[in-house]
């Protein structure tokens, strides 16, 4: 794992844990499942007595700590049709992305957002609400005009082929490993077929239009949503994210090959934004001024490599942190799993 003048934690962290281990759970997929719509109805009624929370359960909107109660319980008026569950049985957890509205000026309208959340279940009980609001009109629109997830993620995967937890987690890990200060020269675990959407737009793969000419990696100064994944990074013009941390692997779906992490994305600017490309150019990129992106990513991978990536992306103040882990933890880029 590449380490960074922001000071990587030693391998003793390597695996880094986010809580005890998860005990054997009695909630089962549909389950889960079931406490995310139970859980999003409540917040529609602003009726916290609607779903068994835990006495001492937590609960954070945007990296916020909050009371039960407050943030998007204050505003959201109903459910959008977008809905990816990522189910984690061993860990007591679910994962989901999906749209929302929420209030408007207009009391005849409303407001589209997107919402990625996680839900810990223990007893019966919800014990932890992590939830990521993009308030991004756009966004949710195009997210919600897709439908659903890409078929690929709801596939399931043939019992014999189904990879470890820790080999998913940690293929997905690369990911985030080759695009920190990328250099083009790493290790990039993708299918030749793998796509990626964020905020609800195509960021791999998109057909040119008339009169548009396909840039060349060779001689671009920028990586180009025209190219595969594995020509963005082999590229090396990704470089200017220059620290990805906090990788927080909250559920994995080991029937259909999906990995859901939060994650931080910095870009620092100043000299990280200069650097040379695999052939030795020098290229200037990124943006100017210190940008965190703060992230929900999903990963579909099948036989070692990654196939789908789904992703929603909020702006958030430089530096922020989740509110789930240590101030060491949330700057490391070492993997974070509860059940490792």
């Amino acid at each position: 794992m590449r380490t960074t003048t922001f000071g990587t934690l030693a391998a003793a962290v390597a695996l880094a844990v986010i809580g005890a281990p998860a005990a054997a759970q009695d909630c089962d997929r549909a389950c889960l499942e079931g406490f995310v719509d139970r859980y999003l109805d409540a917040v529609i009624d602003d009726d916290v007595s609607a779903v068994p929370f835990a006495a001492n359960a937590r609960f954070t909107e945007n990296g916020q700590r909050l009371e039960l109660g407050d943030g998007l319980w204050n505003t959201m008026k109903s459910k959008g049709t977008y809905r990816f569950f990522v189910p984690d049985v061993e860990a007591g957890q679910v994962a989901f992305i999906g749209t929302i509205n929420e209030d408007h000026r207009d009391p005849a309208q409303q407001t589209p957002a997107v919402i990625a959340l996680r839900l810990k279940i223990r007893n019966g009980e919800i014990t932890e609400v992590e939830q990521q609001v993009v308030r991004n009109e756009d966004a949710a629109r195009r997210i919600e005009a897709r439908g659903g997830p890409d078929p690929l993620f709801l596939e399931t995967v043939p019992e014999s082929e189904r990879m470890s937890r820790r080999e998913l987690i940690e293929i997905a890990n690369m990911y985030f490993t080759g695009m920190q200060l990328n250099d083009g020269k790493g290790e990039y675990p993708f299918a030749d077929d793998c796509n990626r959407i964020e905020n609800g737009s195509q960021s791999t793969n998109v057909p040119l239009q008339p009169g548009q000419t396909r840039p060349d990696p060779k001689t671009a100064t920028g990586y180009s949503a025209h190219w595969s994944c594995r020509e963005q990074f082999e590229s090396g013009l990704i470089h200017f994210v220059n620290r990805i941390r906090d990788r927080r692997f909250v559920a994995v779906d080991r029937e259909r090959g999906n990995v859901f992490s939060f994650v931080f994305f910095d870009h620092s600017g100043g000299e990280y934004r200069t650097f040379q490309t695999p052939d030795g150019r020098t290229v200037t990129a990124g943006p100017v001024q210190p940008w965190t992106w703060y992230i929900a990513e999903v990963f579909r991978i099948e036989n070692g490599l990654i196939r789908r990536i789904e992703a929603t992306l909020d702006r958030v103040p430089y530096g922020m942190l989740s509110g789930w882990s240590t101030y060491e933890e949330g700057m490391s880029d070492a993997i974070q799993d509860e059940t490792m």
